[in-house]
C-alpha cells in the first residue's frame, strides 16, 4: 500500500512542482541584473558568454537576507578565474566579499548578509555555451527563526525529523544537523520516511548532506521527492541541511544515524611452499597497522628470526623451527604460528594476533594456506596452490575413452569432444573453462582463433558442458586454417574454485571482459592438447610414406643389378683381353718358323 500510495502521488508531485517552476518566471526582471526589495523571490537565470550581470537585494529594517544558489550550471571547462558568481555583503561589487560559486563548488551554495543588502555578480567567459542558474532569497528575523531545528548530535547512533514532522514543514526553513561519532567510525545515514517537494535538480525544497563539519565543501549528494536515499561518511563527522522555499510543504523526514567501525586491514601477507621449506612474508606496513613491528614476532620456536630488509621474511625446512606435522590419508599438512604479542610490559591494550600458516603437501598438487587470527577469530585466508591438470579428447559425448593417438586426426566438420581434468582429492572444487584458443602453431605465437573467450562461446559450433566436479567439458566442430597449415592446437586457460563459494568466478559463465574481476576463483592455469590433423592429410601422408618405403626397397636391387652388370662387363672385357693375348702368341709362334735366306744376285 505504501508504494500504491506513493505512485499515486507522484504524477500530483510533478504537476505542483512544474506549476511552481512557471510561477518562477515573472513579468519585467532583466535578463542580465537587476535590483530587487520583494521580502522573497525565485527566479531562473539563463546566460550566455562575455555576461557580467549585477543583481542587487534590498531588505527591510532589522532582517537578514538568506540566498540559495539551488541550481547551477557553468561552463564545465571554465575555470573560477574566468567564469563565478561573487557575493558581496553590501549594495555594490566594491562590499566586503561573502564567497563565490563556480563550476567546481562542491556544495549548496548559501549566503546570509550582515547589512540591509546583498549584492551578487555573475560573470561567463567567451565560450558559447548556455548557463543556468536558480536563486531563491528571503527575509527572515533571526529572532523568529524555527525552533526545534537542527542541532548537534552525538553518540553511537540517534535520530532526527524535520519540523512539525509528520505534519508539513514550515516555509523558509533552513536547519543544519551537526553529527559527530567516535573517532576512527563512519556515519551511516538512513530515512525510515521522506517526503519533500519533488523537483529534477532539487532546486526549492531540499536536503543535502555533507562529508565534514562544514557546509561549504564535501557535499556527499542532494535529495528530494519520495524517495528513501542513504548516506555514509568517510570519517565520524557529518552534516545534515534541510531548505524549503515559501510554497508546496510536505511531512518532511525521519531520520536514523548509526556510527560504522571501519573494516579490519587485510592482512599483507604470503606464504611460499615447496617439497622442503616453507616461507612467510609480511610487510612493515601491515605490522604497522597492527601496532606491532619485527622484534614482536615469534614463531612456534623464538629462535628461529626472521630476516628484515623492506618486509620481513621468515623462511625455514619444514621440520624446523617448531612446525607440527600432521599425516592424513591423502596429505601431510606442515603448521607454524607467528605470534605477534609485546613482551617486557605488565599490561597491555592491544589484541594478541596470530598469524597460522600451512603448508598441506598432496600427493599431485601443493596447497598453500594462510589465515590471520585476532584473538581467536579468523581475519582473512589466502589460498595458492599447484595441481596437476590435464586436457584430452574423447571419442564420444560420454567422456569415457580418451583419444591416445597423436596426431589426432579427423574429419573436417567432426564433432570433437574436450575435457580438462583436475587430478586433486579435494572434492570442494570446481574446474572452470575461462579461454579457450586455436593456432596452427603450438607456441600460438601466429594466427589464432578463439572458442571460448572470458566464459563465452565466440565459435557457433562449441556447446560447454555445466561444471562437473574436477571436470571441465565441451565441445566442437573441427576446421582447418585457411593458409593450409596441417595442424590444430588447442589451449585453454582453466579457472579452479572452491565449489561452496557461491559467488565464485566459475558460477558466474559468460561474463564481459570488464566484470571479469568482480568475481573471485581460487588458481589459475593452462592447458595444451594437439596436434589435430585432417583425415586426408593422413592419406596423403600415407601415400607419401608408402613412395618413400617404395624407394627404399628398390634402391638394394638396383645396386645389386649395378653390382651384376659391372661384373659381366668386367668378365667380358677380361676375357678380351685373354684371346688378343693367345692371337698375338700365336701369330709370332708361326714367324718363328721361317729363316731369313739371302737372295743371290743374278749379277
Amino acid at each position: 500500500m505504501w508504494v500504491l500510495r506513493q505512485l499515486l502521488l507522484l504524477p500530483l508531485l510533478a504537476a505542483l512542482a512544474f506549476a511552481e517552476d512557471n510561477s518562477i518566471e515573472f513579468v519585467g526582471l532583466p535578463r542580465c541584473g537587476a535590483s530587487l526589495s520583494d521580502p522573497n523571490k525565485a527566479f531562473k537565470i539563463d546566460l550566455n558568454s562575455n555576461a557580467n550581470c549585477v543583481w542587487h537585494i534590498q531588505r527591510s529594517d532589522n532582517q537578514t537576507i538568506r540566498l540559495v544558489f539551488s541550481y547551477f550550471k557553468f561552463n564545465p571547462s571554465s575555470s573560477c578565474e574566468t567564469e563565478n558568481i561573487k557575493v558581496y555583503d553590501g549594495p555594490s561589487p566594491n562590499s566586503p566579499l561573502l564567497g563565490q560559486v563556480c563550476s567546481n563548488t562542491d556544495a549548496v551554495p548559501v549566503f546570509q548578509s550582515s547589512s540591509n543588502s546583498l549584492t551578487f555578480l555573475v560573470t561567463t567567459n567567451s565560450v558559447a555555451f548556455a548557463r543556468n542558474f536558480f536563486v531563491f532569497y528571503y527575509f527572515f528575523s533571526p529572532e523568529t527563526a524555527t525552533e526545534n531545528c537542527g542541532g548537534s548530535l552525538t553518540g553511537p547512533s540517534g535520530s532526527f525529523t524535520s519540523p512539525n514532522y509528520p505534519a508539513a514543514y514550515p516555509e523558509f526553513t533552513y536547519c543544519v544537523w551537526h553529527i559527530q561519532t567516535t573517532e576512527n567510525s563512519k556515519i551511516s545515514l538512513e530515512f525510515q520516511d521522506f517526503f519533500l517537494e519533488l523537483d529534477q535538480n532539487c532546486q526549492f525544497d531540499f536536503l543535502a548532506v555533507y562529508d565534514g563539519l562544514s557546509t561549504n565543501t564535501g557535499l556527499i549528494g542532494k535529495a528530494c521527492g519520495v524517495s528513501r536515499p542513504t548516506f555514509e561518511s568517510s570519517s565520524n563527522v557529518m552534516t545534515v541541511v534541510l531548505s524549503t522555499d515559501y510554497a508546496n510543504s510536505y511531512r518532511g523526514f525521519s531520520a536514523r544515524y548509526t556510527s560504522v567501525l571501519p573494516s579490519p586491514p587485510e592482512p599483507d601477507t604470503s606464504l611460499t611452499c615447496s617439497s622442503d621449506r616453507m616461507t612467510i612474508v609480511l610487510s612493515k606496513a601491515y605490522l604497522d597497522s597492527l601496532g606491532y613491528n619485527e622484534t614482536h614476532l615469534q614463531l612456534n620456536d623464538p629462535s628461529c628470526r626472521p630476516v628484515t630488509t623492506d618486509q620481513v621474511i621468515f623462511s625455514f625446512p619444514l621440520s624446523s623451527c617448531g612446525t607440527t606435522k600432521e599425516e592424513e590419508d591423502q596429505s601431510i599438512t606442515y603448521t607454524n604460528i607467528i605470534t605477534l604479542s609485546e613482551s617486557g610490559n605488565i599490561i597491555t591494550r592491544k589484541k594478541t594476533v596470530q598469524i597460522v600458516a600451512k603448508c598441506i603437501m598432496e600427493k599431485n598438487s601443493t596447497l598453500e594456506v594462510i589465515y590471520v587470527t585476532e584473538n581467536n577469530v579468523i581475519q582473512n585466508t589466502t589460498s595458492v596452490g599447484r595441481y596437476n591438470v590435464s586436457m584430452s579428447f574423447y571419442d564420444s559425448d560420454s567422456f569415457s575413452s580418451p583419444v591416445l593417438e597423436s596426431p589426432y586426426y579427423v574429419d573436417l566438420n567432426q564433432t570433437l569432444f574436450a575435457q580438462v581434468s583436475l587430478h586433486s582429492t579435494d572434492p570442494n572444487l570446481l574446474v572452470f573453462i575461462d579461454t579457450c584458443t586455436a593456432s596452427p602453431q603450438s607456441d600460438f605465437g601466429s594466427i589464432t582463433y578463439d572458442l571460448i573467450r572470458s566464459g563465452c562461446n565466440k565459435d557457433d559450433t562449441v556447446v560447454t558442458y555445466p561444471p562437473l566436479e574436477h571436470y571441465g567439458r565441451f565441445r566442437f566442430n573441427a576446421f582447418r586454417f585457411l593458409r593450409r597449415a596441417p595442424s590444430v592446437y588447442l589451449q585453454c586457460d582453466v579457472l579452479i574454485c572452491d565449489s561452496n563459494n557461491v559467488n565464485s568466478r566459475c558460477t558466474k559463465g559468460c561474463v564481459s571482459r570488464h566484470k571479469r574481476d568482480t568475481s573471485s576463483y581460487t588458481w589459475k592455469t593452462k592447458a595444451v592438447v594437439g596436434p589435430i590433423r585432417l583425415k586426408r592429410d593422413r592419406r596423403a601422408a600415407d601415400h607419401l610414406e608408402s613412395l618413400t618405403r617404395t624407394d627404399a626397397e628398390e634402391t638394394p636391387n638396383l645396386q645389386q643389378r649395378c653390382s651384376f652388370y659391372t661384373l659381366l662387363f668386367v668378365v667380358l672385357i677380361s676375357n678380351i683381353i685373354v684371346v688378343v693375348a693367345v692371337v698375338l702368341k700365336y701369330h709370332n709362334k708361326r714367324l718363328s718358323r721361317y729363316g731369313y735366306q739371302k737372295i743371290q744376285s743374278s749379277y
